[in-house]
């Protein structure tokens, strides 16, 4: 019965004599739970409580693993059982991190929903996760309510915060702490298997529906295991770090699954992401560590510099912000590094990849210039992810830092497929998924992005880059952003044109040519600058391309018409 014969010979030995003698334990999001509990009890988890930030709700890792269960056994009875879906339309909070432990401890799939998705979105993504139960925040009740009744699978509705209505439509609705309280103490977690899915993520959906990840258990565990351990994440047990980027997208970087094995206290926004209340958190929490995408630090950066002359904004306790999503301009890094004494790294990564893929602050030993270039790139790729790139016709190009083609990645962590999709093998190559990122690796696994392939411009049969193009605008003092895509154009096929948010004072086309004169090649400048208030931005905080396209195409086609 424990593997032995009566010889004392392992069983596994006798039947394969190659075969390894280690324990085979299951790595499940279980195993982080039990970690979280006996070794850092008193590490926790602070929700900011509305926009002013003056008030937190907090909680301890112990607390939090008291609560998980509970809210196991209470999911439980409701009737969810191993594969079942419960999906989470909510903001970032401790009852979510209860969530993500107690649905996937209980062998369920967590369905981590993207409230900002158009509501046909989110109606398609409920619809197609098969979600049986849905945890929705007491904002966005009013959200699901008019989907309902096209959610035919959907048995319950748990509702946190207040007010809880008794029932939306054919729905029964329970208020989060009475399930929690009435559920019983001292639940017995089932035994998972590591291939088990865990977590479902939907991609933004820029082309069609969104596409569903599902992340394995193992996955999840081993992700959490090579951040916690990378040189590139920097996070510690004595850290404060406040995760600015949702939890519904791509389980929100992993951090509530790698401060299970760090320790670190994590600090949560709720809905309120406001550069002033960013502030305040950053003041009060006195937060070490900050993850979010670009568009949420510039934002600071502009308040902080806008308070200087009154009462100047407190980052002190801030060593470093990383950044994802899309490339951080240099001059946001120099800002926050030369005027706060922050540290400012990024990363990418997919939902296919989960975040952090590739880390720019991977060399501890970089200084100087070298520093400085090594920050610009993608990052460096992190333990056990695989990167190789390809020319137009799917062949490897060399690993020399120049040679530019689509980036593709393999491993452990990577998406084989995506959940339910019939026809998706364009999005994977030869063992390979193909990101759609044209850019370069270096011999020692440096990445560096040149652009989205949907987004480069070729021009008279020459590639563009619209991320360089729109770097070298943000170099220019009255530009805070700056998208670049491409335009139709008779002769050359396409041509860029800019979108530029100024500060201010629109400068001139002409004088942002001549800018880009000393940053980029002549035949690279724009043939158009317009100029905005604000630029358009999808569910991500990315630039909205195919929005910014369809408007300059509309304001053509009524120009000529």
């Amino acid at each position: 019965m424990n593997g032995f014969d009566e010889t004392g010979t392992h069983m596994a030995t006798a039947q394969h004599p190659s075969a390894g003698l280690m324990m085979s334990t299951p790595l499940t999001t279980q195993e982080l739970l039990k970690r979280m509990r006996s070794a850092w009890p008193d590490s926790t988890i602070s929700t900011v409580a509305d926009e002013t930030a003056r008030f937190s709700h907090t909680v301890t890792f112990a607390e939090v693993a008291v609560r998980a269960e509970r809210l196991a056994a209470a999911l439980s009875a409701l009737g969810v059982r191993t594969g079942d879906r419960v999906g989470s339309l909510l903001w970032n909070s401790a009852a979510h991190v209860e969530l993500y432990y107690a649905a996937t401890g209980l062998g369920a799939v967590l369905h981590t929903i993207n409230p900002r998705l158009f509501a046909d979105q989110i109606e398609y993504t409920i619809d197609h996760a098969e979600d049986r139960v849905l945890v929705v925040d007491a904002t966005l009740v009013g959200t699901l309510t008019p989907l309902l009744d096209r959610l035919p699978r959907v048995e319950h509705v748990v509702v946190v915060g207040t007010p809880a209505p008794e029932v939306i439509g054919r729905v029964t609705v329970h208020a989060y702490p009475d399930l929690l309280e009435q559920a019983p103490a001292g639940f017995r977690w089932p035994e998972l298997q590591e291939d088990l899915g865990a977590c479902l993520c939907y991609t933004s959906g820029t082309t069609g529906n969104p596409k569903g990840v599902l992340y394995t258990h193992r996955s999840i565990v081993l992700h959490a295991l090579i951040m916690a351990g990378t040189n590139g994440f920097r996070l510690g047990r004595h850290d404060r770090a406040l995760a600015l980027v949702p939890m519904f997208h791509a389980l929100g970087w992993g951090l509530p699954f790698i401060v299970a094995l760090t320790g670190t206290d994590l600090v949560l926004p709720g809905r309120h992401l406001g550069p002033a209340t960013i502030a305040t958190v950053i003041e009060r929490e006195q937060v070490t560590w900050a993850g979010g995408v670009p568009t949420l630090w510039l934002d600071l950066l502009r308040y902080a510099d806008a308070q200087r002359d009154a009462r100047p904004v407190d980052l002190s306790s801030l060593r470093l912000v990383l950044s994802g999503g899309t490339k951080v301009p240099q001059p946001l890094m120099a800002a926050f590094e030369e005027r706060y004494g922050v540290t400012v790294g990024q990363g990418w990564g997919m939902t296919e990849t989960l975040p952090g893929a590739t880390l720019s602050l991977a060399d501890p030993d970089a200084s100087g210039e070298a520093k400085r270039a090594r920050r610009e790139l993608a990052g460096q790729a992190s333990p056990f992810y695989e990167f190789r790139v390809v020319d137009a016709d799917g062949a490897p190009l060399p690993h020399d830092g120049k040679s530019v083609g689509e980036i593709e990645v393999r491993g452990p962590v990577v998406a084989a497929a995506y959940y339910g999709a019939g026809h998706t093998a364009e999005k994977f190559h030869d063992g390979w998924l193909r990101t759609g990122d044209l850019g370069a690796v270096t011999h020692d696994g440096w990445l560096d992005i040149t652009d989205r392939a949907k987004d480069a411009i070729k021009s008279g049969g020459e590639w563009i880059s619209s991320q360089d193009l729109e770097a070298a605008l943000m170099r220019h003092p009255a530009v805070l952003e700056a998208a670049v895509v491409s335009v139709p154009h008779e002769r050359w096929s396409e041509r860029p044109a800019a979108v530029v948010a100024t500060a201010g004072d629109d400068p001139s086309a002409d004088e942002l040519r001549d800018h880009l004169r000393a940053h980029v090649a002549g035949w690279w400048i724009p043939d158009e600058f317009h100029f905005v208030a604000e630029l358009p931005r999808n569910s991500t905080g990315k630039f909205d391309k195919r929005t910014i396209r369809d408007q300059l195409r509309a304001a053509r086609e009524e120009r000529f018409s």
